[in-house]
C-alpha cells in the first residue's frame, strides 16, 4: 500500500478517505434504490415483482440489474406473489344453443391495430356469503379492458352489458371478431342478436380448452392476485369501487404488461396509433 501511495503521489490518509467516500456513495445509492423500489412497489399496490420494478427504474435512467432488484426486494421483504384461493365453475357448455366455429386461433393471429379481435369471459368474485360475477371484454391488440359488467347472477345480462359498453366506448367499430368460450350466456339468442346487430362475427373456443381464451384468463388471474385476494371489503359498494379503480385507473392506464414491451394498454395503443 505504501509503495502504491508513493508511486501515485498520494498520502495514505487521502487514500483511506477516498475509500470511505466510495463506500459512502455505494451506501447512498443502495439507500436511494431501496426507497425507489419500495415506492414503486407501494404505487403498484404491492403487485409488482422485480421485472416490472426493473422496467420502471430503467425508464427513469437508474442503472441496475434485475437480479440486484430481486435481491434487494427479498432483503426488504417485498413480494408481488399472491396465492390462489379457490375456484368456482362459471362456464356451462352443456346446452343446446348453437356453437360458433373457432375462427380465432391464439397460435397464429397477427393484429395490426385495436378493435379487430375482442375476447370475453366471466369470473366469480366471492363476497361474504354470495358471489358476484364479473364479465369483461378485452381488446387482444392492446390487452385493454374495453367493456365490463358486475352482476349477481350468471345470466346473459352480464356479458351483454359488457359488450354494449365496449361498443359505446370504442365508438361502434365494425367487423369485430368476438371470441369466447362455449358458455350458455354466449350462445343465447339475446347475445347472438347483439353481435349480429353490430355486424360482429362470433368465434368460440374448443370444448374444454382454456388456452383458447388465455388472454382473458390472464387478466382474471391478475385481478384476483393483485386486488381481490389482498384485501377485505366492508361492503359490496367498496368492492365494486375497488374493481372499477383497478380496471379504469390502474390496469388500463398504468399497469406495465410484459407482452406489450412493459407499456400499459393505453400507452401501447397511443404509441401504435402515432406510428401508424
Amino acid at each position: 500500500m505504501a509503495f502504491l501511495c508513493r508511486h501515485f503521489g498520494v498520502s495514505r490518509s487521502g487514500y483511506y478517505s477516498w475509500c470511505k467516500g466510495e463506500a459512502t456513495m455505494r451506501r447512498s445509492r443502495q439507500k436511494f434504490l431501496s426507497a425507489e423500489i419500495q415506492r414503486l412497489f407501494v404505487n403498484s399496490k404491492g403487485t409488482y415483482g422485480s421485472p416490472r420494478i426493473y422496467q420502471e427504474l430503467s425508464k427513469k435512467g437508474h442503472l441496475c440489474s434485475e437480479n440486484t432488484i430481486a435481491r434487494m426486494m427479498k432483503e426488504i421483504g417485498l413480494s408481488g406473489d399472491q396465492k390462489k384461493k379457490f375456484k368456482v365453475v362459471t362456464t356451462d357448455s352443456n346446452h343446446s344453443g348453437p356453437i360458433a366455429p373457432r375462427i380465432f386461433k391464439i397460435e397464429d393471429f397477427n393484429l395490426k391495430g385495436p378493435n379487430e379481435i375482442w375476447a370475453g369471459d366471466i369470473t366469480y368474485i366471492a363476497f361474504n356469503d354470495k358471489f358476484l360475477y364479473l364479465a369483461v371484454v378485452i381488446d387482444l391488440f392492446n390487452r385493454k379492458v374495453v367493456g365490463w359488467s358486475i352482476t349477481e347472477s350468471l345470466e346473459t345480462k352480464g356479458v351483454s352489458d359488457a359488450l354494449k359498453m365496449a361498443f359505446i366506448r370504442e365508438m361502434n367499430p365494425e367487423k369485430i371478431l368476438f371470441h369466447s368460450d362455449r358458455g350458455v350466456q354466449y350462445s343465447s339468442q339475446e347475445f347472438r342478436d347483439l353481435l349480429e346487430g353490430k355486424s360482429a362475427v362470433p368465434s368460440m373456443s374448443r370444448k374444454g380448452n382454456c388456452y383458447d381464451n388465455a388472454y382473458v384468463e390472464t387478466f382474471f388471474k391478475s385481478l384476483k392476485s393483485e386486488l381481490i385476494y389482498r384485501n377485505d371489503y366492508d361492503s359490496e359498494i367498496a368492492l365494486r369501487n375497488a374493481i372499477f379503480e383497478y380496471i379504469e385507473t390502474w390496469y388500463n392506464r398504468k399497469r406495465l404488461h410484459s407482452s406489450l414491451g412493459y407499456l400499459s394498454p393505453m400507452e401501447y395503443e397511443k404509441i401504435n396509433k402515432t406510428a401508424a
